[in-house]
């Protein structure tokens, strides 16, 4: 792992809690991503499965933990079953977890080679009322190759066609969407990173510089922090801050222009998601200021506006109505567009087109149930936007909060945002 260890005792934690969403007898299994391939030989970094991290802290590919809460024996309530390690295997890829190292990651006690795993699941097959598989809910998801866990279904399947088989998913995502204090933590690490690859950015931002080169100055600042892009980098000057997610980053940033970034670290496999607009040539002109500064109150508000028993519809709802009287005083919209707006198609959705927010987490894009209410412990993104493309000017003002019972949180408060802020940062 880059990254430093974890406290084992946040994924013992999160077992606990999954244990008390289980019925009795229930068997769960979680599987390690797969590595994918390229062309020829070539095959991609692996991914961590973030179940699979959630629950036990192990990146290593073709890893699966078991969970057994009432198995008679008390040794295989929780198993890891891992690559055994070998001469051959250190050689050519080098470090393999020991079962030492294992549950010094994971707190588990249980640790036993993938040779073992087939006579053991029987064992609890055999004993097992629901077994509960897991697969990727997210409703966003493009599913077109077949994944581990999927074959892992449909062989369990095979073997046993008379189980009941439930969905882990549900159960995850309820436990995931609420973060506990140690994640926060974790979280809170990947914040500072990315406060400090936007500060060491802002001092490279001048006309002429590539949009590229800034990148490389994140990457710099991100992997000498042990951290890593948390999503494909946008880095958008001028009109290109108008396409949402543009990643060329290829092209020169101009006098005169707006810079968008949305960029952010990921530390522990834990995701910030920052988004901050600059002027290249570094002081903002009256009518970028006042587009800059329409974005922010909204993006304030919105803020205020991220409270426990709150919908996510009527909360990006109220973001829109906010928007629309931003718009009118920037002459962009008229009353009449705002009177003559379908409800489910606000005004300001010509110039603000997305979404106000998303749970943040493990996902860039977390795992959550959208439809229930804001929970205390919830992280979420806050970015309104407006984009006009025959002005060549895109604004989107993005930070990180936590809901709380006593009131949101901001998590990035301390990342320069309001307009003579980034003008003074960007001078020194």
């Amino acid at each position: 792992m880059r990254h430093h260890p974890l406290d084992p005792q946040l994924f013992v934690e999160n077992r606990d809690r999954l244990r008390k969403l289980l019925p009795k007898n229930a068997l769960v299994a979680v599987n390690a991503n797969d590595v994918l391939p390229t062309n020829a030989d070539g095959s991609l970094p692996l991914v961590a499965n973030n179940d699979l991290f959630y629950l036990s802290g192990i990146e290593q590919e073709e890893s699966l933990l078991v969970l057994a809460p009432d198995a008679a024996d008390e040794k295989l309530r929780e198993i890891l079953f891992l690559r055994e390690p070998s001469e051959h295997l250190k050689t050519w890829e080098g470090y393999k977890h020991s079962k030492d190292d294992a549950t010094k990651i994971s707190g588990v006690r249980t640790i036993k080679w993938l040779s073992e795993f087939p006579v053991v699941w029987r064992g609890l097959m055999c004993d097992a009322d629901q077994v509960f598989l897991n697969t990727n809910e997210h409703k966003r998801a493009v599913v077109e190759v077949q994944t581990r866990d999927a074959r892992f279904i449909e062989d369990c399947k095979r073997q046993y066609p008379l189980h009941a088989y439930r969905r882990l998913a549900p159960l995850m995502h309820k436990l995931r969407v609420v973060k506990s204090p140690r994640e926060i933590e974790v979280l809170k690490e990947a914040i500072r990173i990315t406060d400090a690859g936007f500060r060491r950015v802002c001092k490279a931002v001048r006309p002429g510089v590539a949009e590229y080169e800034l990148e490389a100055e994140f990457a710099h600042e991100f992997v000498r922090n042990r951290a890593k892009f948390a999503y494909t980098p946008i880095i958008a000057s001028g009109a290109n801050a108008c396409t949402l997610h543009y990643i060329a980053n290829d092209q020169p940033c101009g006098a005169g222009d707006l810079l968008l970034m949305d960029v952010a670290a990921n530390y522990g496999n834990y995701n910030a998601d920052l988004t901050r607009t600059v002027p290249v040539d570094g002081k903002f002109t009256k009518r970028q200021r006042d587009i800059y500064n329409a974005v922010l109150r909204v993006m304030r508000a919105s803020i205020k506006g991220a409270t426990v028993g709150k919908l996510h519809r009527d909360w990006t709802r109220e973001s829109q109505l906010m928007m629309n009287d931003e718009l009118l005083k920037l002459g962009l919209i008229t009353a009449d567009d705002v009177k003559n707006a379908k409800p489910e198609e606000p005004a300001s959705r010509k110039y603000f087109m997305h979404g106000l927010g998303h749970p943040l987490g493990l996902d860039v894009h977390d795992v959550g149930l959208m439809n229930e209410p804001f929970a205390a412990g919830c992280v979420l993104t806050v970015e309104p936007g407006i984009y006009i493309p025959d002005e060549k000017i895109g604004v989107r003002l993005e930070n990180d909060i936590v809901v709380t019972e006593n009131g949101p949180v901001d998590l990035m408060a301390d990342i320069p945002v309001e307009a003579d802020e980034i003008e003074a940062l960007m001078k020194r």
